[in-house]
C-alpha cells in the first residue's frame, strides 16, 4: 500500500485534529485572561479556519482509491458528502458566538471538531469496525456538546438522555454487527454481501433488526426518536443545529451504505423483511413526527419532531437504491442540511434576542428584522416542500426515484403517497411558525435589533435554498457524476 496516498486521503480528517489541538492551545496561552465572550470568538475563528482548510483538502481530492479492503474509501460520492458535513459544522462555529456558552470555549470547539472528525471517518470505511469506531467518536462528543451547558440543568438531563438511548443503541449496533461477523467470517460489507447471498438463517434477520435499531436511534426514527425533542430544546443551541444537520448526514450515509451495499444482495426471506422493517419505520416516523409537530408551542422541539418527520422521507430513499435513488437520498441529505442549519441559526438569533424560543417569541420579527423573517420563510416552506425552493424538488426527485425503482410495488407506493400526504400536514405548523413573523403584532416593549453579521449568513443560505431549487440541475448533475464514478 502507498502510504503517502493514505496520508493524503486522511488529510481533511488530519486537519481537523491538529485544528482542535490548536483551539486548546490558543485558548488557554493567548485568550485565557480575555472575556468569556471574545474567548469563544476567537476559537470560533480558528475552528472556522481549520473547517475551511478540511474544506480545501476533500475539494483537491479527486479519482476513487479503495484502501485496506474498504477501512477507508476515497471516491466523489464520499468526498461530497463530506462537504455536506464540514458546511454545517462551518456555521455551527459561526453560531457559537451567540449561543449561551459560558464558559470552556477551546473545549467546545475542540470537541466540535472531533465530532466533526468522527463523522468523516464514518463515511468513508466500508469496515464494520472502522464504522462502528468512528460512530461511537462522534457519539460520544455529541454527548458532551449537548450537556456542554452546565448551567442550565435541562442541558445536563438532555445530554444524560441522549449518553443513554446512545449506549443502548450503541449495544443493539455491535450485537448485530458481531451477529453479521459470525455468520459470514468478514467485516467487510462486499465480503458481507457476497457470502450471505441466498443466506435464510434467522440470525440474520436477528442480526439486522439489531443493526437497524442502532442506527434508528442516530436517524431519530420512530420508535428510537424519544431523545431528539429533548436534545433539540435543551442543548446548547449551536450543539443542537449540528446534531440536526451534519450528524444526520452522517449517520444517514452509512445506513445507506450498511443496508444497500451489505444486505442489498440478500435475496432470502431476512433479505426481503429488512425492507419491510425499513417501511415501517418511515411510514411511523411520518405519522408521528408530523402529528406530534402540531402541538408544540417550542420551536426548537418544532423542528425536532420536523427531523422525524424527515427521516421517514429519507428512509424512503435507502429503500430504493436503483434508478437513482442513492442520487436522490443524497441531494435530499445536502438540501436538509442547508436548511436545518439555516432554521436554526434564525432560531439562535430570536433566543438571543427574546430569551426563549416560543412561538411568541417570534411575533413582529418581520418588522424588526425584515431579513430575518424572509431567511426563515424560506427555510420553513423548503422543509413543507413548497416550489421553487429545494425541498420541493428534494422531495419530487426522492419520490420519483422511489417510484421508477419498484414500479408498482404496494409497499413504496404506499409509502410516497403517505409522504405527500404528510408533507400536507407538515404546512399546517410551518405556517403557525410564519403567522407570528407576519400577522402577530410584537408582545410588550419593540425587541432589541438583530445584528447585521449573522444575518448575511443567514441570507446566503436562504439564497442556496432558492438556487438550489430553481435549479436543481446545479447540484444534480453534479451528485449523479459522483455517484457514478463511486464505488457504492
Amino acid at each position: 500500500m502507498n502510504y503517502l496516498d493514505f496520508f493524503a486521503t486522511l488529510l481533511p480528517e488530519t486537519t481537523l485534529v491538529l485544528t482542535a489541538l490548536a483551539v486548546l492551545l490558543v485558548d488557554a496561552a493567548g485568550l485565557r485572561e480575555l472575556k468569556t465572550a471574545h474567548r469563544i470568538l476567537g476559537a470560533s475563528l480558528v475552528s472556522l479556519l481549520g473547517c475551511a482548510l478540511s474544506v480545501a483538502f476533500v475539494c483537491m481530492g479527486h479519482g476513487s482509491s479503495y484502501l485496506l479492503d474498504g477501512i477507508l474509501i476515497n471516491d466523489p460520492l464520499t468526498r461530497l458528502i463530506k462537504v455536506a458535513i464540514l458546511i454545517p459544522g462551518m456555521f455551527t462555529c459561526l453560531l457559537t458566538p451567540g449561543s449561551r456558552l459560558r464558559a470552556h470555549p477551546g473545549e467546545y470547539f475542540c470537541i466540535l471538531l472531533l465530532a466533526m472528525t468522527g463523522l468523516l471517518l464514518l463515511v468513508s470505511s466500508e469496515n464494520l469496525l472502522v464504522i462502528f469506531l468512528s460512530l461511537e467518536l462522534a457519539s460520544m462528543c455529541l454527548y458532551i456538546l449537548a450537556a456542554f451547558n452546565t448551567t442550565d440543568a435541562r442541558s445536563i438531563e438532555a445530554g444524560l438522555k441522549y449518553f443513554l438511548f446512545g449506549g443502548i443503541s450503541a449495544a443493539f449496533t455491535l450485537f448485530g454487527f458481531s451477529l453479521i461477523y459470525g455468520l459470514t467470517g468478514s467485516i467487510d460489507l462486499r465480503p458481507i454481501a457476497g457470502a450471505l447471498g441466498q443466506s435464510t438463517d434467522p440470525l440474520l434477520m436477528v442480526a439486522v433488526v439489531m443493526v437497524i435499531a442502532g442506527f434508528g436511534f442516530k436517524i431519530a426514527a420512530v420508535p428510537f426518536h424519544l431523545w431528539a425533542p429533548d436534545v433539540y430544546e435543551a442543548a446548547p443551541l449551536s450543539s443542537a443545529a449540528f446534531i440536526a444537520s451534519g450528524s444526520k448526514v452522517a449517520s444517514f450515509y452509512v445506513l445507506a451504505r450498511v443496508v444497500i451495499t451489505g444486505l442489498g444482495g440478500t435475496t432470502g426471506v431476512p433479505g426481503s423483511q429488512w425492507m419491510t422493517l425499513l417501511a415501517i419505520l418511515a411510514g411511523s416516523s411520518m405519522v408521528l413526527g408530523n402529528l406530534a409537530a402540531l402541538t408544540q408551542t417550542s420551536v426548537r422541539r418544532l423542528l425536532a419532531f420536523s427531523a422525524v418527520a424527515n427521516a421517514g422521507y429519507m428512509l424512503i430513499g435507502v429503500l430504493a437504491p436503483g434508478s437513482g435513488g442513492l442520487p436522490a437520498l443524497a441531494y435530499y441529505l445536502i438540501l436538509y442540511s442547508i436548511t436545518a442549519i439555516g432554521a436554526f441559526g434564525v432560531v439562535a438569533l430570536v433566543e438571543a434576542r427574546a430569551g426563549h424560543d416560543r412561538l411568541d417569541a417570534f411575533s413582529g420579527l418581520c418588522r424588526n428584522s425584515p431579513v430575518t423573517a424572509f431567511c426563515l420563510m424560506v427555510f420553513l416552506l423548503s422543509l413543507a416542500g413548497i416550489p421553487p425552493l429545494g425541498g420541493f424538488f428534494a422531495k419530487f426527485y426522492l419520490f420519483a426515484a422511489a417510484l421508477r425503482a419498484s414500479p408498482g410495488d404496494p409497499l413504496i407506493l404506499s409509502l410516497v403517497v403517505l409522504a405527500i400526504a404528510s408533507s400536507a400536514v407538515s404546512l399546517y405548523y410551518y405556517l403557525r411558525v410564519l403567522k407570528e413573523v407576519y400577522v402577530r403584532p410584537v408582545a410588550g416593549a419593540e425587541p432589541a435589533p438583530i445584528p447585521d453579521l449573522p444575518v448575511i449568513g443567514l441570507f446566503i443560505l436562504a439564497i442556496a435554498v432558492i438556487l438550489l431549487g430553481s435549479f436543481p440541475q446545479w447540484l444534480v448533475h453534479a451528485v449523479e457524476s459522483a455517484q457514478a464514478a463511486s464505488s457504492f
